[in-house]
């Protein structure tokens, strides 16, 4: 089921129905921008949480704030970076590795969506080290997922590699924390 939203265009953005995103963003541009009245989330947020590509664009495009924060105090790159394989990716990914290695495929493709949407984020301007409510950064987020496709992006933007969360660590801390040494690596070279 997922999150529900009081606000409808956010829940079209979150379900993934281009359909209704384009008719409220059609009746009144300014609902592109909308915060939900339960946690804050805008349109392009709930979009970035699943990963839906196309709305994500069309959002861009119609101008929606990518810096825009939820009341966690998040951007929509915080989601990005967050989001992780579904239960039916890891499902899928599992069932057809064996099959000609389309598990493996499906995976690949997965993860270069998710870089794709990162670098489209950046593109259009968001504050790569805009921390949220814990004093995390996308980086941090990045680094305690182990995710070495994303940090030399972040990296590439001028994140901060020593920006410390609310527990006075850096995305430097938690890659040595986590014995990440390929992060720890390429997040040394830049600070």
């Amino acid at each position: 089921m997922g999150i529900l939203y009081s606000e409808p265009i956010c829940q079209a953005a979150y379900q993934n129905d281009f359909g209704q995103v384009w008719r409220w963003a059609k009746e009144d541009n300014s609902y592109i921008n909308v915060q939900d009245g339960f946690n804050g989330d805008t349109p392009l947020i709930c979009a970035c949480r699943r990963g839906h590509m196309r709305i994500i664009s069309f959002l861009l495009k119609r101008n929606a704030d990518v810096n825009l924060k939820n009341r966690k105090e998040r951007t929509c790159l915080h989601y990005a970076v967050k989001k992780k394989f579904t239960f039916i990716d890891y499902l899928l990914i599992i069932l057809l590795m064996p099959v000609l290695l389309i598990g493996y495929f499906l995976m690949v493709s997965k993860t270069k969506q998710n870089e794709a949407l990162v670098r489209m984020l950046l593109d259009a301007g968001v504050e790569v080290n805009a921390s949220d409510c814990y004093g995390c950064t996308a980086l941090h987020y990045a680094c305690k997922m182990k995710n070495q496709t994303l940090v030399p992006l972040l990296l590439e933007a001028h994140a901060d590699p020593m920006i410390k969360n609310k527990h006075g660590e850096s995305s430097l801390d938690i890659a040595r924390r986590l014995k990440f040494s390929q992060i720890e690596l390429m997040l040394r070279k830049v600070s």
